[in-house]
């Protein structure tokens, strides 16, 4: 089992601190598992196991509550006396009025409560009324490729290593299935994004015309990388004879954000120091969702697929990010860091050839600051141009 230090690092630093961590992300990302370890943790350091409530709100015996007062009270008169109460709510989100339970055991001063949920109505403007101030939210995504690394017991981590894993992604268990053999590892892609459908998207949203919703899905997929709009994507469907507006697209966007399946990035003009409306890009939350919900492994799009693994792991370092427009250039990525400071990213899969060096270097030379720039590349060599730093994506993702 591999230790999910990124988010255990979090955990502990918010431990007995009175607010209520939330662990939100892509069902099967690894947040049960992720309670599981810092439970384990808290027994290891003498945490009394009557001192430690866990449940699971998928599984039957959770589901017998016919309201949030009866599985608070539960909770509450199975409290020890004796020191802090551990409480962990795991898929919150399926007990209805569950902001009220958070609320009600927040405010037991005896409690320490932690919570996940597989969809961002967690973070909804009623939850946020009700918790304003009160809860704090740890994102969790699949395995890095650090994290992968240490799943598949890679000694010494190689380019070959990063192309398998932009092909096969980080989802904890298809990678444990990939094992047996790439067809259940597929179908089990397959059942996770049903699923996603099933009890994250549809019980909560309206989706009129399921075959255009699905389309506009793949359309996503094959378009990570590559700035989209509302209208350009209408514009294709008239081709496809789907039939869905400007509005319709917009909406069902947001319902693909909130469900933790892509993720959306605006775009910052750098000049006019503001953001823009349109033209952003939307990033899937894990590659090998990629590829089996486009139906093939795309070896011929692998450095989209780079851009979107150093989205995420950007993501993963407490940046915000913003895609970056420089007149007429594009600077893939705008990072700033949770001390306030910018870095400027290039990603591309080789800068071997001059028409490459050209395009990804002039977007940073137009600039005039003083930021760190970087391009990251799958190239072994890592010269420097001009203060521009090239860098092996392997090595920069592992470092």
């Amino acid at each position: 089992m591999v230790k999910r230090e990124t988010y255990l690092s979090q955990m502990r630093e918010l431990k007995d601190v009175q607010i209520i961590k939330i662990v939100a992300g892509v069902r099967r990302c690894g947040k049960s598992t992720l309670l599981e370890q810092f439970k384990d943790e808290l027994l290891s350091v003498g945490v009394s196991a009557d001192n430690i409530q866990h449940y699971n709100l998928e599984e039957p015996e959770n589901t017998n509550f016919e309201h949030w007062r009866d599985f608070y009270f539960h909770i509450k008169n199975s409290l020890s006396s004796k020191g802090m109460n551990y409480i962990f709510l795991d898929e919150i989100q399926m007990l209805d009025n569950f902001e009220r339970l958070l609320n009600g055991l927040h405010i037991l001063k005896n409690v320490d409560l932690y919570a996940t949920g597989s969809n961002a109505y967690l973070l909804s403007s009623e939850l946020a009324t009700i918790l304003t101030g009160r809860a704090i939210t740890i994102e969790m995504y699949p395995f890095s490729f650090s994290e992968y690394v240490d799943y598949q017991n890679i000694e010494n981590p190689t380019d070959a290593n990063l192309v398998n894993y932009l092909q096969t992604g980080g989802f904890p268990q298809a990678l444990e299935l990939l094992n047996i053999s790439h067809s259940v590892y597929e179908n089990y892609l397959k059942g996770l994004y049903s699923t996603i459908l099933e009890k994250d998207i549809k019980p909560r949203n309206a989706i009129y015309n399921e075959v255009a919703f699905e389309n506009l899905v793949r359309f996503l997929s094959d378009s990570v990388g590559s700035p989209v709009s509302a209208s350009s994507i209408a514009d294709y469907f008239i081709h496809t004879k789907d039939n869905i507006d400007d509005k319709t697209i917009n909406r069902y966007i947001s319902i693909l954000n909130k469900s933790y399946l892509f993720y959306h990035t605006r775009r910052f003009d750098l000049k006019g120091k503001k953001m823009l409306k349109t033209q952003g890009k939307e990033y899937i939350v894990d590659t090998g969702f990629r590829n089996v919900l486009l139906g093939r492994e795309n070896l011929s799009d692998l450095g989209h697929v780079l851009e979107n693994v150093v989205y995420f792991e950007l993501l993963r370092r407490k940046n915000s990010v913003w895609i970056g427009k420089n007149a007429a250039h594009e600077i893939d990525f705008v990072a700033k860091d949770s001390n306030g400071y910018t870095h400027y990213y290039q990603v591309c899969l080789t800068m071997r050839e001059e028409s490459t060096r050209e395009r990804e270097l002039s977007a940073f030379m137009k600039l005039k600051n003083h930021h760190p720039k970087t391009v990251i590349c799958l190239d072994p060599e890592e010269p420097t141009y001009n203060g521009i730093v090239q860098c092996n994506a392997t090595k920069w993702l592992l470092t």
